[in-house]
C-alpha cells in the first residue's frame, strides 16, 4: 500500500514537535523508580553490610558497592583522589604510661586520678604554680579568668557552669551552654589560650575515681583526630580526696559545694599555691582509614562550577549481636544519590548533560560526628567558592510517626531554605510546584527548634564554609530511629520515589541555571571542637 508524501511530511513534523516539547528534566526523573531504589537499598541495608559502621568491614563493603555503581553508570573519578574514594584517617589510642606527681608524691592511676586518652598527647610537663579558675569559663557574660594570671601555671577548674535561679547564667534559659557540653574541650582550649601549661579538673559529682571509668578512659574506640588532641592541653580528673590532701590552702569542700549548687565564683580572691607538679604521659596510636565515595559528571559551559548531591552511607554497625540495618538512616539517602547519578548520567549520554559539574558524594562517619563531610570540606577536591550548592539527603524513605496532619503521605521536611542564599526558596518551591506538589515543611528551620536538626547532618559542614545548602528529611526521630528495626520493610516506597524525584528536579535547576546561587544570608554557626 502506498503512502502519500503529505502524510509522511505531517507525521515527521508531528514527531519533531513532540520531541521538542518533551521536558528533559521529567524524562530523566522517570528513571528514578521505586524498583531501582528498592534494588539498591535491599543491598545497602542487607546482612552482608553489617550495619555499615565507620571504620569496619561493613563500611568498606558499602563503599566498594557504591564505587562499583558509579563506575558502571559512567561517572568519572577525580584525578586529585586517584580513584573514587577519598580516604581520611581515624585513630584508636591506648595509654602506655601515665605518671603524675603532686608535691613530689606519685599518685595512683585509677584511684587518685584518670586521664582521657583521646584529648591528651605524649608530653612531659613540670610546673610549680597552681591557680584556681572556677569553672574555667571565659565569656562576655561570665569570666572566671578576669584578673587571673595563669601563664606558665597549672589551672584547677571544676566541671559545670553557673546558674541564675532556674536558668543557666550564660544562656539565660534552662538549656546549658557549650561549657557543659562539650564542656571539657572548650575549657581546656581556653586554659591553653590563657597560657596555662596543664589543667587539673574536679568533677563535683565524682567524689571517688571509679576504676571502670578510669579504665575506659585509658583506651578509646575509633575516633576522628582533632586539633584538641594534637594541639590541646594535657589534663586529668582527680578525686576529692586528692583535692583536699594537696590543695589545703583553698576551701575545697566549700568550692565543690558551690559548684554542686551552680553558684558563681570569684576565683581571683583565692591565693595561688606553690607546689611541685610533674606529669608524663605516653600513648599508642593505631591509624586506620575510612572513606567518602565521589563520582562526577562533568558539566558543559559551566563545568568549573559544582553542584553536590550528598548522603551518608554509614550507620551503627552491630551491637550485642544485632545488626542495625539503617535502611532509612541513611540507606534511603545513599540510594537516592545512586539513582539520581544514574538519571544525570543518562542525560549526559544523550547530550542533555548538566551545565555545571555534578558531584555525587556519599560520606561515612556521619553517625560518629559528621566526620566524612568535615574531612571533605576541610580538604575539598573542588573549590568551595565554586560550589554552588549542597543538596543533602538524610532519611527520606519513611513517614514521621509524630506527624498528625492530613498530608502525612505527601510531605518532606526541607531544612536550610532561609539560610545562606535568598534564592533557595524560589527554586525549590518552583521545582516542587511544577513537578511533584509535595508539602514542603520548613518547621526545622525555626531558630527555636529544640532538636537542632540543621546542625545534625552532613550539609552543615558545607554551610559552615559558606556553601548554600538544602537538607531533605522525613522526620523519623522516634519509632525505629537508631534501632535494629530500621529495615526496608518499613520504607514507604511510593513516597520515597516522589521525594527523590523532587530532589532531582531541584538539582536539575541548580545545575542548569545561569548563575551560581547568591550567598547573601548570614549563617548562625554552631561552636565547634576542632
Amino acid at each position: 500500500m502506498k503512502t502519500s508524501f503529505l502524510t509522511v511530511f505531517l507525521c515527521t513534523c508531528f514527531h519533531f514537535v513532540f520531541a521538542q516539547s518533551v521536558d528533559p528534566a521529567k524524562k530523566y526523573a522517570s528513571l528514578i523508580t521505586l524498583e531501582n531504589l528498592k534494588k539498591h537499598l535491599t543491598i545497602i541495608a542487607s546482612d552482608e553490610m553489617e550495619g555499615r559502621e565507620t571504620g569496619t568491614t561493613g563500611q568498606r563493603k558499602a563503599a566498594a558497592y557504591i564505587e562499583g555503581q558509579f563506575k558502571a553508570m559512567g561517572l568519572k573519578s577525580t584525578a586529585a583522589l586517584n580513584g573514587y574514594q577519598q580516604l581520611y584517617p581515624l585513630h584508636k589510642s591506648s595509654m602506655k604510661k601515665s605518671l603524675l606527681k603532686l608535691d613530689n608524691k606519685e599518685l595512683t592511676y585509677g584511684t587518685d586520678y584518670y586521664v582521657p586518652v583521646i584529648y591528651n598527647a605524649d608530653k612531659k610537663i613540670t610546673a610549680d604554680k597552681f591557680v584556681f579558675a572556677g569553672y574555667g569559663i571565659s565569656d562576655t557574660a561570665y569570666d572566671d579568668y578576669k584578673e587571673l594570671d595563669v601563664k606558665g601555671k597549672v589551672v584547677v577548674i571544676l566541671l559545670g557552669e553557673p546558674k541564675s535561679g532556674d536558668n543557666y547564667l550564660l544562656t539565660g534559659t534552662d538549656t546549658y551552654s557549650k561549657y557543659t557540653y562539650p564542656g571539657v574541650t572548650n575549657k581546656i582550649q581556653i586554659a591553653k589560650e590563657k597560657g596555662a601549661v596543664a589543667a587539673v579538673i574536679i568533677n563535683p559529682s565524682m567524689e571517688f575515681v571509679n576504676s571502670s571509668i578510669a579504665n575506659a578512659n585509658s583506651k578509646s574506640d575509633t575516633y576522628y583526630p582533632t586539633k584538641s588532641e594534637a594541639e590541646g592541653l594535657d589534663h586529668m580528673i582527680i578525686s576529692h580526696k586528692i583535692v583536699n590532701d594537696f590543695f589545703t590552702e583553698w576551701p575545697m569542700d566549700s568550692l565543690i559545694g558551690m559548684a554542686k549548687s551552680y553558684a558563681a565564683f570569684s576565683a581571683v580572691s583565692l591565693p595561688g599555691i606553690t607546689m611541685p607538679y610533674s606529669f608524663e604521659y605516653k600513648k599508642e596510636k593505631v591509624v586506620t582509614n575510612a572513606s567518602n565515595v565521589l563520582g562526577i559528571i562533568e558539566g558543559t559551559d559551566k563545568k568549573e562550577e559544582y553542584v553536590f548531591l550528598t548522603a551518608h552511607y554509614d550507620h551503627l554497625g552491630i551491637k550485642n549481636g544485632k545488626i542495625y540495618y539503617g535502611a532509612d538512616d541513611d540507606g534511603s539517602g545513599t540510594c537516592a544519590v545512586i539513582n539520581m547519578a544514574r538519571a544525570f548520567a543518562k542525560a549526559k549520554a544523550d547530550g542533555k548533560g548538566p551545565r555545571r559539574t555534578m558531584v555525587f558524594m556519599t560520606v561515612s562517619g556521619e553517625e560518629k560526628g559528621l566526620w566524612g563531610s568535615k574531612y571533605y570540606t576541610d580538604h575539598p577536591v573542588f573549590p568551595l567558592d565554586k560550589t554552588s550548592v549542597d543538596l543533602n539527603i538524610d532519611m527520606v524513605g519513611r513517614i514521621d510517626t509524630e506527624r498528625k496532619t492530613s498530608d502525612s503521605l505527601n510531605y518532606v521536611y526541607v531544612i536550610g531554605h532561609n539560610k545562606l542564599s535568598s534564592e533557595l526558596p524560589a527554586i525549590i518551591e518552583g521545582a516542587n510546584k511544577k513537578y511533584t506538589s509535595l508539602a514542603l515543611d520548613y518547621k526545622y528551620d525555626d531558630p527555636k527548634d529544640d532538636q537542632r536538626i540543621f546542625y545534625r547532618s552532613d550539609h552543615y559542614n558545607f554551610a559552615r564554609k559558606g556553601v548554600p545548602i538544602l537538607f531533605f528529611y522525613d522526620g523519623m526521630l522516634r519509632a525505629d530511629y537508631h534501632k535494629p528495626t530500621d529495615t526496608i520493610d518499613e520504607i514507604n516506597w511510593e513516597l520515597y520515589e516522589k521525594r527523590v524525584r523532587m530532589i532531582f528536579y531541584t538539582a536539575w535547576e541548580m545545575a542548569n541555571r545561569n548563575d551560581m546561587l547568591k550567598r547573601d544570608v548570614p549563617l548562625p554557626l554552631e561552636d565547634e571542637d576542632d
